[in-house]
């Protein structure tokens, strides 16, 4: 395992990397969520490592070891893709990115501005939606006027910081509430406006299986360190995302892509009465598949490490000759809903599904 600084404008990165610096495939880059790390990606940097592969993972702007500028406006997802889009110059060149929750986002934009640098895209927990002409925060305001959500409540500065930091507990909160075994939908809903994140979130007795002590420690530290401030200004930097969707508005994602999620992950309900997960390669031209994996919630990749890593490896094996011929960047399409029964091709691994 190496580590690398990378320079993206004025903000420095962390990246961990592993895996031969010789290998003949294309790297591959993971995108952490909120909140977690680079070490969120443990288990997927140490298999696929193992397998002969180069990955990395990085620390996105304003976690862990990377800068934390204070600017809600140095958090758009342009500025963050421009880092992605540095970060992979720092591996080559070209990369196959994959991304969860707010990395997933992060990493089909970045497909979208920076189409010469990746190569293929695998999003978890969030599936790809063009931008369109209302923004997501308007429409959570219209959905949510009388109920509290999360990410409306981040919008106020300092009062979501202050109530995490106050609370040693609260990624132990976080991670199980969110969790396929503490996942309490209903709860989530049916909040009032006025309640705080972590109201009703009761800490596990014990944490579980896949969130070693060790493990949880390196995340308490990190934010313990490092602050709340720049993981939630991504969420409070949406509407700036709005105004500047010229670029990317009605896009489909033309490179190969595909779709991995748990059963039990609350961002398959966000809009109530309508599941997320149901067509999730709607505005992807090459969909190559979904996998959703029974018993595991929103932190797929931690919860069910091995279902994730043989989800990826199908994906990977059924790309183009690898390694492959110099890049050609694909172009930016108008969003296209297919046909029904133009099904991407499931993943073998977990119980996949393809769409129909």
């Amino acid at each position: 395992m190496e580590t690398l600084r990378v320079t993206s404008g004025d903000v420095a990165l962390h990246v961990v990397v592993a895996g031969p610096a010789a290998s003949p495939h294309l790297p591959i880059l993971c995108v952490h969520g909120w909140p977690e790390l680079a070490h969120s990606w443990r288990h997927q940097l140490a298999h696929f490592a193992g397998a002969g592969r180069r990955i990395a993972a990085l620390d996105v702007r304003g976690y862990g070891r990377s800068d934390k500028p204070h600017a809600i406006a140095d958090y758009r997802l342009s500025v963050i893709c421009a880092d992605i889009a540095a970060v992979i110059d720092a591996l080559g060149g070209r990369a196959i990115l994959v991304g969860h929750d707010w990395g997933a986002p992060i990493a089909w934009h970045s497909a979208l501005r920076h189409p010469e640098r990746v190569a293929a895209v695998a999003g978890l927990s969030v599936p790809y939606v063009p931008m369109g002409d209302t923004s997501f925060l308007d429409m959570a305001r219209q959905l949510y006027r009388d109920r509290f959500f999360y990410q409306l409540y981040f919008q106020e500065e300092g009062r979501a910081e202050a109530e995490l930091a106050a609370d040693p507990q609260a990624l132990h909160k976080i991670y199980f509430g969110l969790s396929a075994a503490g996942t309490d939908f209903e709860f989530l809903m049916t909040k009032p406006p006025s309640a705080g994140l972590l109201d009703g979130l009761a800490a596990p007795d014990r944490l579980p299986d896949w969130m070693p002590e060790a493990d949880m420690a390196v995340f308490v530290e990190a934010f313990r360190a490092g602050g709340w401030r720049g993981p939630l200004n991504r969420y409070r930097a949406q509407d700036l995302d709005f105004a500047e969707r010229k670029a990317v508005r009605g896009r489909t994602i033309a490179q190969p892509a595909c779709f991995i999620a748990g059963e039990a992950d609350v961002v398959r309900h966000f809009v109530p009465g309508v599941d997320l997960y149901a067509d999730p390669g709607a505005f992807c031209d090459d969909y190559r598949g979904t996998t959703l994996i029974p018993g595991a919630g929103h932190w797929v990749q931690q919860e069910a490490p091995g279902a994730v890593n043989a989800a990826l490896e199908a994906f990977l094996e059924g790309l183009w000759p690898d390694p492959l011929p110099p890049a050609v960047a694909p172009p930016l399409r108008p969003a296209q809903r297919r046909p029904a029964g133009s099904a991407g091709r499931p993943l073998p691994a977990a119980r996949s599904r393809s769409r129909s």
